[in-house]
């Protein structure tokens, strides 16, 4: 197994262990969070601050192994299958759980989740007919707002909100629109492999 996709495995773990972290009731069995006092009126679950470290990380890893697998020209077909794979539960599992606990509106994982699912329908089929082509400048641009705004949500906007500037679902709703755009864009290139 090479590096990039080892790398894709770790971020799986994180992903992993970062909806536990947000899930599960660990207080259950001894682990707890401590609250934060920024100021008398600003007070943060550590949980949130350790979910956004871990978040940012995993985020990290998705732009380092592709990089690497395209430097060193290490693209596999396994690779392509667990990054799609570490991308759903990293991106998509983080964005219902935020959306469930009242952070971001519903209809954010409603249209990501959508999205994927049509775009991953078109790849397979695409990919069949030797189609399918790479993300759009719309669809790098959607994943960058998403991966800034969901982590900038897990550290409570800080430091913009010191200065009541919260940028973080702002960034969610531009990636939210991008992913609409792209999914278009995508099937607007890849038509003409669907429907033979």
């Amino acid at each position: 197994m090479n590096v990039p996709n080892k790398i894709t495995i770790c971020r799986i773990a994180l992903s992993v262990l970062l909806l536990i972290i947000l899930i599960f009731p660990l207080e259950k069995i001894g682990i707890s969070f401590p609250e934060l006092s920024i100021s008398p009126t600003f007070i943060i679950d550590s949980k949130y601050l350790i979910s956004g470290v871990i978040f940012m990380i995993a985020a990290l890893t998705d732009f380092l192994d592709g990089h690497l697998a395209r430097k060193y020209n290490m693209v596999t077909d396994i690779g392509k299958v667990m990054d799609a794979i570490a991308d759903k539960i990293l991106v998509n599992g983080v964005l219902i759980v935020l959306a469930n606990e009242g952070y971001i509106s519903v209809v954010v994982p409603v249209i990501i989740v959508s999205r994927d699912i049509v775009v991953d329908s078109i790849k397979m089929v695409a990919g069949q007919k030797n189609g399918a082509v790479g993300a759009s400048k719309a669809g790098k641009a959607k994943t960058m707002c998403m991966m800034i705004g969901v982590t900038l949500l897990f550290f409570y906007d800080l430091p913009f909100s010191l200065f009541n500037f919260y940028p973080a679902k702002v960034l969610i709703l531009i990636a939210t629109i991008l992913s609409i755009i792209s999914g278009i864009q995508y099937y607007e290139k890849n038509k003409k492999f669907l429907g033979k």
